[in-house]
């Protein structure tokens, strides 16, 4: 079979595991409520209204594009590209080109930070791998200026980090929301996690809280999938009503 992404890459081995996903999000969350651009979410309302479960909507279209077959895959990156031009045309303005590379680059570093920081190290080409891919998906959707290889992503990256971020009060309210529907302790693991993830200058805006011995505990999670304990954990992490779309993250993870 014909796929966007060749069955024994890295990116699948990223992505099959719900845990690994869940800490791309929770990055990506830390750091998209500080993008610039971020109005455009309040546009529709439909992040701020109920963020988890528009997390796990983008996650279907990302585990869609990496595992399915390439003609899925494409058609999945198409209906993307088709709601955002959707939400352009009813504001009667364009999202900004670079804040759709932003969260380009937002999703192939917080791959590999989520990666390594549950697993291993990725050697340099598993890395080039890995950007390749997601620079395909930008340039299926018509994305211009995108760096031609992983150093030139390297200073992309860090230009958008220099850049594109402020703390407003869209910053604060998404954060509300992220505490009004996880729950408090589920808000406080939420820091934490970022804590651990996310650039220096992201923590920096953030401020995520006080230390807590999270890479501790972290190790405890990892010896809880060994003996097949991370599946009570994961649902303790999670509202019950999330459990059905988790089930369907964790979909790949036999792959």
């Amino acid at each position: 079979m014909d796929y966007f992404v060749a069955e024994n890459s890295i990116v699948r081995t990223v992505w099959k595991r719900t845990d690994t996903v869940l800490l791309i999000f929770a990055g990506s969350a830390a750091e998209f409520a500080l993008n610039k651009a971020v109005d455009w979410l309040y546009y529709t309302g439909k992040i701020p209204e109920n963020p988890i479960e528009r997390l796990f909507s983008t996650v279907e279209y990302a585990q869609q594009i990496i595992f399915l077959e390439r003609e899925q895959a494409l058609a999945a990156i198409d209906k993307i590209t088709k709601i955002h031009q959707g939400v352009e045309e009813s504001r009667g303005k364009s999202i900004p080109d670079w804040a759709y590379r932003d969260v380009l680059y937002m999703l192939i570093d917080y791959s590999i930070r989520s990666f390594e920081l549950l697993e291993r190290k990725l050697a340099l080409e598993e890395k080039e791998e890995l950007f390749a891919v997601f620079i395909q998906l930008g340039m299926r959707m018509g994305l211009k200026h995108l760096p031609e290889n992983f150093n030139d992503w390297l200073v992309a990256r860090d230009n958008h980090l220099q850049h594109d971020l402020e703390k407003g009060h869209f910053t604060v309210h998404l954060f509300e929301q992220y505490k009004k529907h996880l729950g408090g302790f589920r808000y406080f693991v939420l820091l934490q996690v970022q804590h651990l993830l996310v650039p220096r200058i992201v923590y920096g805006y953030l401020f995520l809280g006080s230390y807590f011995p999270t890479r501790f505990v972290l190790k405890l999670y990892t010896l809880s999938r060994k003996i097949g304990l991370d599946g009570v954990v994961k649902a303790v992490l999670l509202p019950e009503k999330h459990k059905e779309s988790l089930r369907k993250i964790g979909r790949f993870e036999k792959l």
